[in-house]
């Protein structure tokens, strides 16, 4: 398990996305490792980075599943360090969406 803010796994499922998208899914695994876990600034950044694109994008920790396009949705996931999230994208542009969010783990939003 990767404990760097890096990506566990990748993977592209032919499923219906909770919301009814009726595209191929992509979602990944991800490790959070910044000290703080997320919090409302980098809640912030995953949402700042979703919204540019047009696909859906959900967020799911412990079977719990929100929007990656609302802050509030993303702090009731409740994300310390160490913490396992899946993002899952579903649209047009889902391969750019995730690449863009797997950013935001690999740099550990700018902390530490």
């Amino acid at each position: 398990m990767l404990r760097d803010g890096g990506i566990l796994s990748w993977g592209e499922t032919e499923v219906t996305h909770p919301s009814s998208c009726e595209m191929t899914v992509l979602d990944q695994e991800f490790v959070v490792a910044n000290k703080l876990g997320i919090h409302a600034r980098v809640a912030a950044q995953i949402v700042k980075v979703a919204s540019q694109f047009k696909s859906e994008i959900q967020i799911s920790k412990s079977g719990h599943t929100v929007s990656g396009k609302s802050i509030l949705d993303i702090m009731t996931l409740v994300c310390p360090q160490g913490s396992t999230v899946r993002i899952s994208a579903c649209g047009p542009d889902a391969s750019d969406a995730l690449y863009a969010i797997a950013g935001l783990f690999q740099t550990k939003f700018g902390e530490s």
